[in-house]
């Protein structure tokens, strides 16, 4: 592993090295079936459940094609403003992997399904990067190694290894970037960028869950650096299979620092894929990368070519739903936002959940109010996406009814979301277990408000002699005395009454 004391400043990097990016990005696709057979698309279930002759390998048996995984590439083709191929075919990919049963992938090599397209992508303060892609292509996934014993959780210092086909099989999507240049400083900030709003369209689309921490969406980040002036590329490594956006900018940015160091110290980058730590934000050596000459990609014989009409092309492309891009413009003009505030919500990928939390019955301004504050600072804290926290917007916006109706206070609305987050049931079953509800009951409040005045005379002859703004000492000690339970605009109305003020 790199130790901290070989890796170059930040800034001297970018002063000294052009980095050149390029994303591989993975997508399970959300079939009932395997890409090739038909064995259920499930996620998890006992090892080696779903599996049959065909996508273990086993002599005799013979691919049929997906058709639905098909339909779900040209989609996702069309989405990324690309081109769709009139004829293209698969290929073996011939190369030994335990957990690929067959001893080689069914993909696509130079005849792939979706080409040359773009996805425009804004960074944090606005700012527009256009990314290309060179393709989109359909292939398999493999199966699944589990390394026991040893520290790393790898196969190096493991005691032995288990192998699941379950996902041998399920259909994958490829989207592969051309060369990402002139990004200088931001180029964490753009793959993150990038790789986030990918997720956003794909789950548009409803052709994946994209669920990176379930690794149905994986990113391979490419990494190399180019001497500030040259025109050639420097020699890149592949951090494999990067499974979070954090992760994603984390993976690039130390790549970056790592390499800069190798060659200022007169060294050379080895062409190479490497491991992500999520520990402490490091790579480490993995094995030599192959080029494509080594996988010896020949045409595969058992699957027929395939040949879109242009007529069902068209078709599908009536068929894709308003774009994550699109949907933000009009949301931005419903809602009467500033670009500002729009890139608060981009920011902490806020859009969507917003706009499922105001179909659900609450205002934009509440919602926003509560997805971009209160649970953008749980999300940071638990070091999740914000989607991935435990609460939903129907959720939310029950939490905000309740406030609208006087049953809760904002600050046992809080308390409330923390029930929920925690699995503790729907918001109106935390406010029972907790006893969270507003005592809405005037002779209660009244107690309580009769009890303050006396344990402080003074306040109380305050407010008589006109200093109404004493009475927030009171507010204060009835809110304390009722665990914050109380109406504090209707205390202070019965403090008023009860002084005589």
């Amino acid at each position: 592993m790199t130790a901290v004391a070989d890796l170059m400043d930040y800034a001297e990097v970018v002063e000294r090295y052009d980095p050149v990016l390029g994303l591989e990005v993975h997508v399970e696709l959300n079939t009932n079936t395997k890409m090739f057979c038909g064995c259920a698309n499930e996620f998890g279930g006992e090892p080696n459940t779903h599996v049959c002759p065909t996508c273990l390998g086993l002599p005799g048996a013979l691919p049929v094609l997906n058709g639905k995984g098909v339909e779900s590439a040209i989609r996702i083709g069309l989405a990324l403003n690309c081109e769709i191929a009139e004829w293209c075919r698969f290929a073996r990919k011939n190369y030994f992997y335990p957990d690929m049963p067959k001893n080689f992938q069914t993909s696509q090599y130079d005849e792939p399904i979706a080409f040359n397209g773009y996805l425009d992508v804004t960074l944090d303060d606005g700012e527009v990067v256009r990314v290309e892609i060179e393709r989109a292509h359909m292939e398999e996934d493999t199966g699944k190694s589990l390394h026991v014993g040893g520290a790393t959780g790898r196969i190096h210092g493991a005691d032995y290894s288990l192998l699941d086909y379950n996902r041998a099989g399920v259909p994958l999507i490829e989207i592969v970037t051309k060369p990402i240049t002139g990004t200088g400083s931001r180029a964490p900030e753009v793959a993150r960028a990038y790789v986030s709003t990918l997720r956003d369209l794909l789950r548009a689309l409803d052709v994946s869950d994209v669920r990176m921490d379930q690794g149905s969406l994986r990113c391979d980040a490419n990494v190399s650096l180019m001497p500030r002036g040259a025109t050639e590329f420097g020699t890149r490594t592949e951090t494999k299979n990067v499974n979070s956006l954090r992760s994603v900018e984390r993976a690039v940015r130390y790549e970056m620092t790592r390499q800069a160091a190798v060659l200022a110290d007169g060294g050379k980058i080895k062409q190479e894929t490497r491991h992500f730590q999520e520990a402490d934000g490091t790579t480490s050596s993995g094995r030599t990368k192959e080029t494509a000459e080594d996988y010896r990609y020949f045409p595969e014989p058992d699957l027929v070519p395939i040949a879109p009409s242009r007529e069902w092309v068209e078709q599908l492309r009536a068929t894709l739903p308003e774009l994550p891009s699109e949907r933000r413009k009009r949301i931005q003009a419903e809602w009467s936002l500033s670009d500002e505030a729009l890139r608060d919500l981009l920011n902490v990928g806020a859009v969507d959940l917003v706009a499922a939390t105001v179909e659900a019955g609450a205002s934009p301004n509440e919602a926003r109010g509560w997805w971009v504050s209160t649970l953008a600072q749980e999300a940071n804290s638990r070091g999740v996406e914000l989607a991935d926290l435990p609460i939903t917007p129907k959720q939310v916006a029950e939490v905000i009814a309740l406030v609208s109706s006087g049953e809760l206070t904002n600050k046992l609305a809080k308390e409330v979301v923390q029930g929920v987050l925690a699995g503790e049931g729907e918001p109106r079953e935390v406010v029972e277990k907790r006893g969270l509800k507003v005592v809405s009951d005037d002779s209660a409040l009244l107690a309580a408000v009769d009890e303050a005045l006396a344990a402080q005379p003074d306040i109380a002859d305050k407010i008589r002699g006109g200093k109404v703004q004493a009475a927030g000492a009171i507010v204060g000690a009835v809110m304390k005395a009722t665990k914050g339970q109380a109406d504090a605009k209707r205390v202070r109305e019965l403090i008023i009454e009860r002084v005589g003020a």
